[in-house]
């Protein structure tokens, strides 16, 4: 079989994994998905505030909208909490790339590419401008130069997408147009939530948007916050579409929980624990603003007994779950990279391993981006799944 065929075969398989579910009219997604998606939302909006009660802070601040970063003072660098969570992140992570690196594929006979879509050009001329006039502090661009997230994002979501038709002669954006574009309200309302649950952890703030007001900091927030899902779950269909990844995470290391009711509700429990302690000790809990709500997500599949992004490692199938890991940090690449010279930007303000920083982000801080992927799936492929959705 040539890399084209297998290419175009991995990512039709996953446009169509779910497609066997049961749907809801009209919404292409299994009813348990959005009930798992409405509790958790529930969950990660209390919990913290709840803990925060616990310990009688005053809840009226993390209830302002917008909601704004506090100033707060974070714990000093720790060489022994940083080489711990450094050791925890390598010995997840190593395996998979050890796994990428070794893998061999057989030489198949070579396809010619499908042409570059004009749109893909556009894309790539759009965010060649969108980064010139974010990074340049010329004089006439000032008015413009806070608002350049947007553009740029749209230009990479345009190009991801142009680069996966290239190499498959289809694309996320173009055979599921509808679910595809219902994804960038989704996005918005999705990252909120982290500007929310941000107001415990004052992990990150944003600097160059003083000027706005109430209403033109959630209008001019919300734009660049509808990008996200669309830009993650584009870039994990290009990834899909090489051989070798395809190939090295077809058939893998089979994981089969031996107990997954008595695991899915560990991780339930120990998720909850995690959101209210948020609320109570944000700098020994923050890593779990991360990784509690994927674990959320997945331990109610589990209970339930629905599919969810790490399903398919009982098979041996690891190619949903790490392709939605490495999609969501490359893309934490470009964030990072862009917000790092722009006008408008975040910094952060990580307590214990606040070092070594590549762009504004402290290293250690891109390992929140593999659980952030897991969730990324989680919450946009129930848009994305069923029959009625397709484009």
């Amino acid at each position: 079989m040539s890399w084209k065929t297998r290419a175009t075969t991995a990512v039709a398989e996953w446009h169509n994994q779910e497609m066997t579910q049961p749907v809801l009219p009209g919404m292409g997604a299994p009813k348990g998905s959005f009930l798992r998606l409405i509790i958790v939302v529930i969950l990660v909006f209390l919990l913290p505030l709840a803990g925060a009660a616990t310990v009688g802070k005053p809840l009226a601040a993390y209830l302002q909208f917008p909601p704004k970063t506090p100033e707060m003072s974070h714990a000093p660098f720790s060489l022994p909490v940083f080489l711990g969570l450094a050791l925890l992140i390598l010995a997840t992570t190593v395996p998979l790339l050890l796994r990428m690196i070794s893998f061999r594929r057989g030489n198949g006979p070579r396809m010619p590419a499908m042409p570059f879509p004009w749109w893909g050009w556009t894309g790539a001329g759009l965010g060649a401008a969108s980064w010139i006039l974010a990074w340049s502090r010329i004089p006439w661009m000032g008015g413009f130069q806070a608002h350049t997230f947007t553009p740029l994002w749209i230009a990479f979501i345009l190009l991801v997408n142009a680069f996966t038709v290239r190499r498959t002669g289809r694309c996320l954006m173009l055979s599921r147009t509808r679910p595809f574009l219902l994804l960038f309200p989704i996005s918005a309302g999705f990252w909120w939530s982290f500007e929310y649950i941000n107001r415990f952890v004052g992990n990150w703030r944003y600097v160059g948007v003083t000027e706005f007001g109430q209403v033109e900091y959630f209008l001019f927030a919300t734009l660049p916050f509808s990008t996200v899902l669309p830009a993650v779950l584009s870039t994990r269909e290009l990834l899909l579409s090489f051989p070798r990844f395809d190939g090295a995470f077809r058939e893998w290391r089979p994981l089969i929980p031996s107990r997954p009711n008595s695991i899915g509700l560990a991780a339930l429990l120990l998720a909850c624990t995690g959101l209210f302690a948020v609320g109570i000790a944000p700098d020994v809990a923050f890593p779990l603003v991360w990784v509690a709500p994927p674990t959320l997500l997945i331990a109610l599949a589990a209970l339930r007994g629905e599919p969810h992004a790490l399903s398919g490692i009982a098979s041996g199938d690891w190619r949903p779950a790490v392709s939605s890991v490495l999609a969501a940090l490359l893309c934490g690449f470009f964030w990072e990279m862009w917000n790092f010279g722009s006008f408008a930007k975040w910094a952060y303000a990580i307590p214990y391993v606040d070092a070594l920083h590549v762009f504004e982000m402290p290293l250690l801080g891109y390992a929140g981006y593999l659980p952030f992927g897991v969730l990324c799936a989680e919450v946009g492929d129930r848009f994305l799944a069923g029959r009625n959705a397709g484009g």
